[in-house]
């Protein structure tokens, strides 16, 4: 009864604070727009970019529908291969937000199992784990994405790269990104664990495991979550610097990442509008993220309003 009247007062006092902040409902808006965009890109877009049927070749470089030479069927222009641009920016906002929201699930789960169990047991699990993270630490998480991504094609069989390539790719940014929440998961389950709730329910001989989901779990969660909103725009941005860099999702299926690598090779060429595009949604959703990722911050920790 107690946790439910003090989430409803948390909730009730979110609330508040995000109607009194313009930033956060302006970031909220773009988060939202962004995600519908691309949840309902089958509805709102005039072709599929992954169609090969519905796009032609010789409709490939038109401008914007207000510049010249624009036609009217491509509301900010085509591609080099003569796809709606305006499609491939919500399909490949559809797939970057894909990998990113299962990145960010794969790592939370992963980094808050680890840091939870590593807070309450301590003694050489804890060790283990905590050398391990810091040892990932002094890798940049590109790099470590690099890494597992890497060694991952390695060990498959080259007929199974593009059937598993959006797994790899999930799995390579979240192993880049658990740390973050075992190392915040560890430090609030030391705080928690010598507390009397903690106490009594291992002196009614509950398992390890019950007290860590049931008792521990739901009361570190606030920080938590201000991590996952963050790593959510890492993550995306994790997405589209590999694809960017040839060893994310192939370039027949856009992602903001390939669509930025084909637009740059255009960019000098007159044909801005493909690297432009593409990049302002990306900048624009990560900005957006984090924002949320701050006013989250501040309403969950009273010192930082």
């Amino acid at each position: 009864m107690l946790t439910w009247w003090r989430r409803v007062r948390v909730e009730n006092e979110m609330l508040y604070l995000f109607l009194r902040r313009p930033v956060a409902q302006l970031a909220a808006l773009a988060a939202f727009l962004s995600i519908m965009g691309a949840l309902f890109a089958p509805l709102i877009t005039p072709s599929n970019p992954y169609d090969l049927a519905s796009f032609d070749i010789l409709d490939s470089f038109l401008p914007p529908a207000w510049s010249d030479g624009g036609d009217p069927r491509f509301i900010i222009g085509t591609d080099d291969q003569g796809r709606d641009l305006y499609s491939s920016i919500l399909y490949g906002t559809r797939l970057s937000l894909l990998i990113g929201l299962c990145s960010v699930a794969f790592a939370a789960v992963l980094g808050t199992a680890l840091g939870v169990a590593a807070g309450y047991f301590g003694g050489r699990f804890d060790a283990v784990v905590m050398r391990i993270a810091d040892v990932q630490l002094s890798l940049p998480a590109i790099l470590t994405a690099l890494l597992v991504d890497g060694v991952a094609r390695g060990l498959l069989p080259r007929q199974q790269h593009e059937e598993l390539l959006l797994v790899v790719l999930t799995v390579a940014i979240a192993l880049s990104l658990w740390v973050d929440f075992a190392r915040t998961a560890r430090a609030s389950t030391f705080v928690e664990r010598n507390k009397e709730y903690v106490q009594a329910a291992e002196i009614m001989g509950l398992h390890p495991i019950r007290i860590m989901a049931v008792a521990i779990l739901p009361n570190i969660l606030g920080p938590l979550m201000v991590i996952g909103t963050v790593d959510l725009a890492v993550a995306i941005l994790l997405e589209a610097t590999l694809s960017f860099l040839g060893v994310g999702v192939p370039a027949d299926q856009p992602s903001l990442g390939t669509l930025i690598d084909t637009g740059k090779d255009y960019m000098f060429s007159g044909e801005w509008w493909i690297v432009i595009f593409p990049a302002a949604m990306l900048i624009s959703m990560i900005i957006a993220v984090n924002l949320l990722g701050d006013f989250f911050r501040a309403v969950l920790n009273p010192r930082l309003r």
